[in-house]
């Protein structure tokens, strides 16, 4: 399991002329294969008429499922292109889909290198970039009057807190990177003179800013 991996932040769609041919580029966050073949099927429902579907996909955070297509370009004309924008960008758990309809004007094996390269960046700039990090999130009480002193130090560690309740005390979420937790929770701890209670935890991947 690794520490963290990059993937897009939602599904997204672009659209470009270039010499009169639409390339309308989509981009969608996928998390398995059986979503990407999906999500390619969707897209070539949607476009039917379309003169080509041609995709790529990464599956899995060591990218372990990778497979593109050219739907009928020359061979590594626009499948591939796809794929090594999406690689060298470190992006997994995507899929990308560029609809392309014939405009009349042949674009030659360069020309359709660049197109289908640069609607594949457009449809991942729109969809935008998401850090995901594996997160243990611990739930927590505190009392009251060690409240401000906590607050005070979590905002100089790398922690988020979320969902804050003011009851008998004051519970809430606190999100640590996992691979940190050795090194926040003892000063976490400190800064409440001990008194921070953990009632539970769960570790998951989420997304955080970029620091």
């Amino acid at each position: 399991m690794t520490d963290e991996y990059i993937t897009i932040s939602k599904a997204a769609s672009k659209e470009i002329i270039i010499n009169k041919s639409r390339f309308i580029g989509y981009a969608s966050p996928c998390p398995t294969e059986s979503d990407a073949l999906l999500y390619i099927k969707k897209i070539r429902e949607e476009h039917k008429t379309a003169t080509h579907n041609c995709y790529a996909y990464i599956i899995g955070q060591n990218s372990g499922i990778i497979r593109y297509s050219d739907d009928g370009e020359p061979g590594g004309t626009a499948g591939l292109p796809i794929l090594d924008v999406i690689r060298s960008r470190r992006i997994v758990n995507c899929c990308v889909v560029v609809t392309r309809y014939f405009g009349g004007v042949l674009l030659g094996t360069g020309g359709l290198v660049r197109a289908y390269t640069g609607s594949c960046q457009e449809a991942l700039n729109a969809a935008g970039i998401s850090v995901m990090k594996l997160t243990t999130d611990f739930y927590c009480a505190l009392p009251y009057g060690a409240w401000d002193r906590f607050r005070y130090s979590s905002e100089r560690l790398p922690v988020m807190i979320e969902r804050i309740e003011y009851s008998s005390n004051i519970s809430f979420h606190l999100l640590c990177c996992s691979k940190d937790t050795d090194t926040v929770l003892p000063k976490l701890l400190e800064a409440s003179d001990r008194k921070l209670e953990i009632i539970s935890h769960s570790e998951s991947y989420m997304p955080w800013p970029e620091q």
